[in-house]
């Protein structure tokens, strides 16, 4: 199970890569791929987890500095 620091981590992650994509596009975004991953997965948590911007999360919870030097637009080298 996660630790509430590394969750709030994850979470402070997507709230940059939010503020990024002016919150509306970061959600329809999300969606597309979403879609698009499951198309190519066949499996929905799969498709969720391959998600860009939860690849770049899950990648880093742990790193609880990550939010400080993270790059702007992160979450592309991550699609």
């Amino acid at each position: 199970m996660k630790t509430d620091k590394r969750m709030l981590n994850h979470e402070r992650i997507h709230i940059l890569q939010q503020a990024e994509l002016l919150v509306v596009f970061f959600y329809i975004w999300y969606g597309a791929e979403f879609f698009v991953r499951w198309f190519q997965y066949k499996n929905k948590y799969v498709a969720y987890r391959n998600i860009s911007f939860e690849r770049e999360a899950y990648a880093n919870e742990k790193d609880l500095d990550y939010c400080k030097r993270r790059s702007f637009f992160g979450f592309i080298g991550y699609i």
